[in-house]
């Protein structure tokens, strides 16, 4: 649903974008003197925004790609919104009304184009990965140290436990020497 409007008129742009390309150019000139990827002709920019907007809108709409989708109409999009719907410079109010409606519908759809370029279908995220990578990372190392002062307490036991055992053999072997000189 999110993606209609963008495929229509992305293809509508693409088509005529002489409709367009009058309040775009307000835009595009300062643009393209600062951004040398960006066509000199308005017309150009205007229908390649246009293709942009179709081709993403259509990947958008039958899932592939959806994320980087998403992020290429929401790039589309404020060009679109500062060139289209500048309602701050109409001294009309009726007219300023109609286009702060169409800049806030524009913003409002470019929130969820950015919910839509995060979305990530219910896998974590990268983000979410490194944390918990992080998180396992150091429980691993805690139970490693619990693990090898566990092993050297239990080697420590088994030493003194050692110790004994020999100090108790050489006194059985003593007083088993004692005992042999005075029994029969």
């Amino acid at each position: 649903m999110l993606a209609s409007i963008f495929a229509i008129q992305g293809l509508d742009t693409l088509l005529h974008p002489e409709k367009v390309a009058p309040r775009a150019d307000k835009v595009v000139r300062p643009l393209a003197e600062r951004v040398s990827v960006i066509p000199d002709q308005t017309e150009t920019a205007v229908r390649i925004n246009g293709a942009v907007q179709l081709a993403a809108a259509s990947l958008l709409a039958i899932g592939r790609f959806p994320r980087l989708s998403a992020f290429a109409l929401a790039a589309t999009l404020i060009p679109t919104t500062v060139a289209g719907h500048a309602f701050w410079e109409f001294e009309d109010d009726k007219d300023r009304a109609q286009q702060r409606i169409h800049f806030l519908k524009n913003l409002s759809m470019f929130g969820g184009l950015l919910i839509a370029a995060g979305d990530t279908a219910g896998q974590p995220s990268l983000a979410w990965r490194g944390r918990h990578a992080a998180r396992a990372a150091r429980h691993d190392l805690t139970l490693a140290t619990r693990s090898a002062k566990t092993g050297a307490k239990a080697g420590a036991r088994a030493g003194r436990a050692s110790a004994k055992a020999k100090r108790a053999a050489k006194v059985g072997r003593v007083t088993a020497d004692l005992l042999s000189d005075h029994l029969p």
